[in-house]
């Protein structure tokens, strides 16, 4: 069994519009933009990140928008919902906040025991924010949102599958331990992770396959601490008999990809060297940021690239 993951480091999906999805994140949510860069494998696309105060692992949501990209179709095989964590007591303020802000389908339920407060996104992603106990992560007061009430980062995600058994193997292999069921969703968590330590499965064994598209989650995240501990959790998955690729250099951590026996790509990523790599902390996100091989274009993909600020 690995023993090095954990919990999220990040989860990337897909939009349709880059300045709506930045305004969302940043105004409407409060979290920092910690990175503005571009794909690495399409360099006339942004990779925008979004988190607290230093984009510590398990609070960067990161999106690719691309530009009038047909909307995404739920289904299975997929990351279905974001789960962020937010301090007990403060569904009311993000109501009333969220409301004013036009959020669609925001109701309040409850799952596990833990008060939440569903939304969607500018392109129909579905989140929640789930109240949690003090966990030792401090939110960014973004967009006048005090810290009392922000959001800390996340507290996990859902996935929708057909069945769930293999992939039930996959997580306990990981490190995940079964913790509850509720209904046709099963938890899975982390013992002593890192705040973003849940992964939730729902059985919907009738429901088509999901269609990828704008407001879907193109792959989660999964954290080790160093390069060393990466090598160790590949080494375990491939003798396992999974696929997975070499290590692959994304400037701010190292990745490595590999699918899912449920269609969802799940990556392992590196908590080194982190967000302040090329920009100083206090100036994170301001400028955007090129891979090395794609700064002799700068000009050109710049002209390129809708400005995010009006």
């Amino acid at each position: 069994m690995i023993k090095d993951i954990k919990g999220l480091h990040h989860i990337t999906s897909m939009a349709s519009d880059a300045r709506q999805n930045n305004a969302f994140f940043t105004d409407t949510l409060g979290l920092r933009r910690v990175k503005k860069t571009v794909n690495f494998d399409d360099p006339n696309v942004y990779h925008l990140y979004y988190g607290d105060e230093a984009g510590t692992p398990g609070s960067v949501m990161t999106y690719f928008p691309f530009p009038d990209v047909m909307r995404g179709r739920p289904g299975v095989g997929e990351v279905s919902e974001t789960q962020f964590a937010v301090p007990k007591g403060s569904l009311s303020y993000w109501q009333d906040r969220l409301s004013a802000k036009g959020a669609s389908n925001l109701h309040a339920d409850i799952a596990f025991g833990a008060d939440r407060l569903l939304f969607k996104g500018t392109d129909g992603e579905a989140f929640a924010l789930v109240e949690s106990d003090d966990d030792g992560r401090k939110a960014w007061n973004g967009a006048g949102i005090d810290e009392s009430v922000g959001i800390r980062g996340f507290s996990g995600a859902k996935f929708r599958l057909h069945d769930t058994a293999a992939t039930s193997e996959l997580l306990g292999f990981m490190g995940y331990q079964r913790a509850e069921t509720d209904g046709d969703v099963t938890r899975f968590i982390i013992p002593g992770g890192n705040g973003a330590d849940t992964i939730d499965l729902e059985v919907l064994s009738k429901t088509p396959f999901a269609r990828q598209g704008a407001g879907s989650v193109h792959h989660i995240a999964f954290a080790v601490d160093n390069r060393a501990k990466q090598l160790e959790v590949r080494k375990a998955l491939m003798d396992t008999g999974y696929q997975v690729t070499p290590v692959i250099d994304r400037d701010y951590f190292w990745a490595i990809y590999f699918r899912t026996p449920g269609g969802v790509l799940f990556e392992i990523a590196t908590n080194e060297p982190g967000f302040d790599r090329d920009e100083d902390t206090a100036h994170l996100g301001e400028v955007l940021k090129l891979p090395t091989r794609y700064e002799p274009y700068r000009d050109q993909i710049e002209a390129g690239l809708t400005p995010l600020a009006a």
